[in-house]
Formats: C-alpha cells, structure tokens, sequence
C-alpha cells in the first residue's frame, strides 16, 4: 500500500472531511472506469484518489443550492 502523507492532502482540501468525501468518491469513479490521473505502483483505488488530491489533480467544488 503507497503511503500518501495526510499534511500533503490537507494542503489542497480544507479539511480532513472534505478530503476523505472527495477520495471516496474519486475511488467509486475509478471503480467505474474513469482513467487514472497520476502515474502510481498502488493498484489501491483509495491511494490513488489520495494521491490524485495530493498531487492537486482532483479539487474539491462547493456547488451552490438556488435559493440559497
């Protein structure tokens, strides 16, 4: 299992919540098929959503609600 160091992720998402929402919904996408955007060994799809975000590939979008 790659080692993906938490301070690293945290630098590109604001909290370790909307890092672990953003990685689990990135590996359900990988799962899905969709191509890998970092070069890694890990055959892990959480470390690779993990590493996506650290390397700044994947950004969380806080979409806003109409009528908000």
């Amino acid at each position: 299992m790659a080692y993906v160091p938490l301070e690293k992720v945290l630098k590109n998402v604001e909290s370790i919540y909307k890092a672990v929402n953003l990685a689990s919904k990135r590996a359900i996408e990988l799962n899905e098929g969709a191509p890998k955007l970092v070069n890694v060994n890990s055959t892990k799809l959480s470390s690779i959503a993990l590493e996506e975000i650290m390397q700044g590939k994947i950004k969380y979008k806080k979409i806003k609600k109409e009528g908000k």
